[in-house]
């Protein structure tokens, strides 16, 4: 039975005391009914995050310094000493298995290792040879959460707050004006047929760019994005939104000239920082309009359009008047574009749009046509005609890293990933979930729905601690790949210490330790007469990890936290 082990970058909190004691509890309760019940510890030193928050340490971070000395305790004499990353993670591993033991739980301490250890590397090592001669691992190009800073791919260990990394693609309608394009992104290009008006920040500053072909108006914040994902950008100027505020583009679907506008809500680091308005089916859009119409009553002030923008319906939706979202700020009691409840708006009237609605006769030849597909049909259609493009984002943004950079998303070349979209490896993890008690059940759905999705998944990055990738040493094994199938290790890891005389060899030189003695032990492939002769580790020795393995594993029983659904639980599976 196991539980996961622990991050030894803070003190124990009560998460942990949570996990370990239910953990405990199971193993003591099977104990009594008579089952022989290993309940091993290790720790789980390698990634970033014991890299990164000794760097702020060494930095003088003075969050992390208040951190160390108000809430953790630590003398500013001891602090000094943790300004490197093992020793860190050694402070903070005592500290933690110190209060484990005060608490009591019954842990068989002869198995503990941590994963920087020389062994556990040589075992990591053939873990990462092994998957790649059954052909699951590769290397290509592929979009990764990245932090510019560090250089690397990011994971959910790799963030502030534990954050995975969710990446989207969004769609880029180009509106057009004197050559010049304003790219808007949106998630609803069948939309298009309903903008009255875009939207800048009016206190955001906007860049005129050369985008590899075309010149393009977006944010200054969105310069750093699209060079990341394989664009060729040139920024000719800066723009402050006032120069941009009350011209007209045109839409690039219906041809009409539609007018710029300021919308404060408008966030520059997300999208373009140009958003098109569709205020008959985005209650954001209709709120602001609203409120902007209020606050500039003389036309002469703003501009004539603004009084005499209007929302335009393009989808009918049974229930609902022509424009559904004004009908959902009346029934949500909307007061202006900072109310909490537009987010609920507009949730409730995308999701009944999607699955209800059906395209108007304005929109030509989508006419009749349900939302759903009238959206892919019209993103082929525009994406053929050059109308728009697409731009990858991180859909929870802001994901922060934990060397406290704003990541993104990055287009990595010559990437190493382990491919979790085998089609075979899917059917095979299926099988085995469906095969597994899950408490609490519906967890489960959450398991088949993280099976489904997984595809490739970078598994390596160029800074933190960790084993070197066997074939690639310039590249460092990530703290979500290296610790997949630790729990195996737990069987090896007492007969390395047991017999430190034996293994003491490899440790000074791993390389000595050959597949062979991971092959034997664990997969039971190989004569163990050969094995000990090429090892030099007795048959003995041999016969008795063997044997240990194949009586306790697989493991029976895993107590993990929900968050970890999708990524480690289920790369376990």
């Amino acid at each position: 039975m196991t539980a996961a082990y622990p991050y030894p970058n803070s003190p124990q909190h009560i998460g942990h005391a949570r996990t370990y004691t239910i953990a405990d509890v199971n193993a003591r309760y099977h104990r009594m009914k008579g089952y022989n019940t290993l309940f091993p510890m290790g720790f789980h030193y390698t990634g970033s995050p014991l890299f990164a928050m000794a760097k702020r340490l060494r930095e003088g971070d003075p969050e992390i310094i208040e951190t160390f000395t108000k809430i953790y305790r630590i003398p500013k004499s001891t602090q000094e000493k943790l300004k490197d990353p093992k020793s860190m993670a050694s402070y903070f591993r005592d500290d933690i298995k110190k209060g484990m033991v005060e608490i009591g739980f019954s842990i068989d301490w002869r198995r503990e290792f941590t994963t920087t250890d020389p062994l556990y590397s040589r075992y990591i090592e053939w873990h990462f040879r092994t998957l790649n001669r059954k052909g699951l691992i590769t290397r290509g190009t592929h979009p990764v959460a990245w932090c510019p800073n560090d250089k690397s791919p990011v994971g959910v260990v790799d963030t502030q707050g534990d954050v995975e990394p969710e990446i989207g693609e969004s769609y880029l309608v180009k509106f057009q004006k004197d050559g010049v394009v304003y790219p808007t992104s949106t998630l609803r290009p069948e939309t298009v047929f309903g903008v009255t008006n875009l939207w800048v920040n009016p206190e955001a500053t906007y860049v005129r760019a050369r985008v590899d072909e075309e010149l393009w108006i977006v944010s200054r914040e969105t310069v750093e994005k699209l060079q990341h994902q394989n664009r060729k950008v040139a920024v000719e100027r800066e723009i402050q939104a006032t120069e941009l505020l009350w011209k007209t583009v045109r839409n690039p679907v219906t041809g009409n000239e539609i007018p710029i506008f300021p919308g404060s809500f408008v966030e520059p680091d997300n999208g373009t920082g140009v958003v098109m308005s569709v205020p008959g089916h985005a209650p954001y859009d209709y709120q602001a309009l609203t409120d902007l119409k209020a606050r500039y009553p003389d036309s002469a002030e703003a501009g004539p359009t603004l009084q005499v923008t209007n929302p335009i319906s393009i989808i009918k939706l049974e229930g609902f008047s022509d424009l559904p979202a004004a009908d959902l700020i009346q029934k949500f009691g909307v007061k202006d574009q900072n109310d909490p409840h537009l987010e609920h708006a507009t949730q409730e009237l995308y999701s009944k749009e999607f699955h209800d609605g059906v395209m108007k006769e304005n929109t030509g030849g989508y006419s009749g046509m349900q939302v759903a597909k009238a959206r892919e049909a019209i993103a082929q259609e525009l994406t053929r005609q050059g109308k728009i493009e697409t731009l990858l984002e991180l859909k929870n943004a802001p994901v922060v890293c934990r060397c406290g950079t704003k990541c993104l998303v990055h287009i990595l070349e010559n990437q190493w990933f382990i491919n979790y979209g085998d089609p075979e490896w899917k059917k095979l993890a299926h099988k085995c979930l469906d095969q597994m008690l899950i408490l609490p059940e519906e967890i489960r759905a959450e398991f088949n729905y993280t099976l489904d999705w997984l595809r490739e998944r970078a598994c390596a990055r160029t800074v933190g601690l960790g084993t070197k990738l066997p074939w690639d040493p310039n590249w460092i094994i990530e703290a979500l790949s290296d610790s997949v199938v630790y729990m195996a290790y737990y069987i090896l890891s007492k007969y390395f210490t047991k017999y430190w005389v034996v293994f003491k060899k490899f440790e000074k030189d791993t390389s000595k330790l050959p597949d062979a003695f991971f092959n034997f032990t664990l997969l039971g492939e190989g004569a163990v007469d050969r094995v000990a002769e090429e090892t030099g580790v007795p048959k003995r020795i041999l016969n008795a990890i063997r044997t240990e393995f194949e009586y306790f594993y697989p493991v029976d029983m895993r107590h993990s936290a929900r968050e970890l659904v999708s990524n480690h639980l289920s790369f376990y599976i």
